[in-house]
C-alpha cells in the first residue's frame, strides 16, 4: 500500500438506470461528500426502441460530479483515481471523434441482443466504453463489461481474434475499444473532462465492471457461501465464481470486478424496485399528504402501514411481469387474490414479497444446479434501505439477511474499490474489501413467518402455469 502523510481519496462514479450519482471516498470507504442528478425520461421512437435522450449519460455525470466536488471538505489535489461503472448490456454507437452517432441504447432496447447493423458507426461500444473515452480521451473500455452480445472469450477476457466469429456480431476489430482489465488504468481526467466534471485534469480513470458486478465488490461478495441480493432497477441474485459455466441452465456466468474472477447470477425481475416505485407513484397525492402529515417520506409511510398486514397479505398476491420478457412477450404483471380485505397496504406488501419470493426461487435454483447452499444473504440497493424489505427477505430466505452498509451507494464503493487498487492505495483487492467495505445491520428469519413463505413460494412458483394462457390470448387481441 502507498503511504503518504497527506490524505488520499478516491472517486466512485456509478452512471446507473434512473440516475447518475459520483461520491467522494476517503482510503477506509468512508463517504465524504456525493452528488447526484437524475437521468431524463427514455426516448422510445418506435416499438423495442428504447434510448437515453440526447447525451443523457454524460450530461448527468457532469451535474452529479460538480455536486459531490463542490461538497468535498478536502483539497482535490488531494484525489487520487476515479474509478467508473455504467450500465451493462447498452450500446453505443459513436463517429470518428467518439462523439455519438446515434442515441445511446438502453439494456431494455431490443437491438442490444441482435448483432449490430449501422453502417454509419465509425465504433461499437458498451456505455462504459464510451463514458470512458469522454473523461479520458482514450478509446478503451473495461472488459468486464463486455457480457452479452460482444465477441469476447470468455477465458481470456479480450475480443475474439477470429474475423468470422467478429462477422456474427456484425463488427470488425477496428470498430471495438481496447479492452482493459478492472483495477487497470484507462486514462487520465482531460481537461475538457475537467471542465465538465470539476475533477482535476490528470486524475487516473481506472476500470472496473458492469454494475452489477462492481455492486457486489463493494458488498464485499468473495466467497460461494454467500447470497447477494440486489434490488434495484433489475432485481437478481448474485453468489462468487471461479470459472466461466456457459452450459447453465438456471443462471449464467457474468465477469467480476477483479481479473480471473467470476459470479454467478441467476434470472431476475426486470422491473423490480421499479415496480414499487411505480405503485408508489400510483398513489400520488393521496399517500404523499399524509406521509407529510405523519413525519415520513411516501416509502416509509407505506412501509409503516404494510408491517400492520400478515404474511401472504390475507391472500394478495403480485406477480412482478410489469416488463415481460423478450421470450415471453405476452406476459403482463398480475395482482391475484382480492375479496374485500385488502387495501393500499396490502398492495404495497405483496409486491414486496413478489420481489423476495421471485428472487428465493431464482437463487435456490442457481444453488440446486451449483450444489451448494447459502449461509448469509446480503440485501443491497435502495430496497435494501427499508427494514420491512430486509425483515421479508430474512423470513423468505430462511437465512439472515445483512444489509450492506453501502446500501444503495454499493456500485459507487465498488468503482472505488477498483480505484483504490488501480492507482496503488492498496495492493489487492482483498486488502481494498478489508480496508474499505463494513457490514451493516442483521436481520434475522422468523420461524412463524419463514413457514407462511415456504408454502406460499410453492403456490407462487406455479402461478405463471395458470396466468401465462390468460394473457396469450389477451395478447393476440391486443398486442
Amino acid at each position: 500500500m502507498a503511504s503518504s502523510t497527506r490524505p488520499r481519496y478516491v472517486i466512485g462514479i456509478d452512471s446507473g438506470s434512473q440516475s447518475a450519482k459520483v461520491t467522494v471516498f476517503d482510503d477506509r470507504g468512508r463517504a465524504m461528500s456525493e452528488g447526484r442528478a437524475a437521468l431524463r425520461p427514455y426516448l422510445t421512437p418506435r416499438p423495442g426502441a428504447v434510448e437515453h435522450p440526447d447525451d443523457d449519460l454524460w450530461t448527468s455525470i457532469g451535474e452529479a460530479s460538480r455536486v459531490a466536488l463542490a461538497g468535498f471538505p478536502g483539497d482535490p489535489a488531494d484525489i487520487a483515481g476515479v474509478g467508473l461503472c455504467s450500465i451493462r448490456f447498452c450500446r453505443a454507437l459513436l463517429n470518428w471523434d467518439g462523439l455519438l452517432a446515434r442515441p445511446v441504447m438502453s439494456w431494455m432496447d431490443e437491438r442490444v441482443g441482435q448483432p449490430h447493423a449501422d453502417p454509419g458507426a465509425a465504433y461499437v461500444t458498451t456505455s462504459s466504453g464510451y463514458l470512458a473515452h469522454r473523461l479520458t480521451g482514450a478509446f478503451r473500455d473495461t472488459a468486464a463489461n463486455c457480457a452479452g452480445i460482444w465477441p469476447v472469450d470468455p477465458e481470456t477476457w479480450q475480443w475474439s481474434t477470429d474475423d468470422a466469429e467478429l462477422a456474427k456480431f456484425g463488427v470488425t476489430r477496428p470498430m471495438l475499444f481496447d479492452l482493459v482489465m478492472p483495477g487497470h488504468v484507462l486514462g487520465g481526467i482531460t481537461r475538457r473532462a475537467s471542465a465538465h466534471t470539476g475533477i482535476p485534469a490528470g486524475v487516473p480513470v481506472v476500470a472496473t465492471a458492469n454494475d452489477k458486478a462492481v455492486e457486489a465488490l463493494g458488498c464485499g461478495l468473495r466467497g460461494p457461501g454467500t447470497l447477494l441480493v440486489s434490488l434495484g432497477t433489475y432485481a437478481a441474485a448474485m453468489t462468487a465464481g471461479s470459472r466461466p459455466m456457459p452450459d447453465a441452465r438456471a443462471f449464467w456466468t457474468n465477469y467480476a470486478s477483479e481479473p480471473g474472477r467470476h459470479l454467478y447470477e441467476s434470472n431476475g425481475v426486470r422491473r423490480g424496485m421499479w415496480t414499487v416505485s411505480w405503485y408508489r407513484d400510483l398513489l400520488g397525492e393521496e399517500v404523499s399528504g399524509r406521509a407529510r402529515a405523519a413525519g415520513l417520506s411516501p416509502d416509509a409511510y407505506l412501509d409503516a402501514g404494510a408491517e400492520q398486514v400478515p404474511p401472504g397479505c390475507d391472500g394478495l398476491l403480485a406477480v412482478l411481469d410489469w416488463l415481460a420478457p423478450a421470450d415471453a412477450p405476452f406476459r403482463r404483471g398480475s395482482l391475484l387474490g382480492f375479496d374485500g380485505r385488502q387495501g393500499r397496504f396490502h398492495i404495497h406488501r405483496a409486491i414486496l414479497e413478489a420481489l423476495a419470493l421471485t428472487v428465493q426461487d431464482a437463487s435456490a435454483r442457481m444453488a440446486a444446479e451449483l450444489g451448494t447452499e447459502y449461509r448469509e444473504v446480503i440485501v443491497s440497493g435502495g430496497g435494501s434501505r427499508s427494514d420491512l424489505m430486509m425483515q421479508i427477505h430474512a423470513d423468505v430466505h430462511g437465512l439472515p439477511a445483512r444489509r450492506a452498509e453501502a446500501s444503495s451507494g454499493a456500485a459507487g464503493l465498488g468503482a472505488a474499490i477498483c480505484a483504490a487498487v488501480g492507482v496503488g492505495l492498496c495492493t489487492d483487492f482483498d486488502e481494498a474489501v478489508d480496508r474499505m467495505v463494513r457490514p451493516g445491520a442483521v436481520f434475522v428469519p422468523d420461524g412463524a413467518r419463514r413457514a407462511v413463505y415456504r408454502r406460499l413460494g410453492e403456490v407462487h412458483r406455479e402461478v405463471r402455469r395458470h396466468t401465462d394462457e390468460i394473457y396469450r390470448q389477451t395478447y393476440g387481441v391486443l398486442g
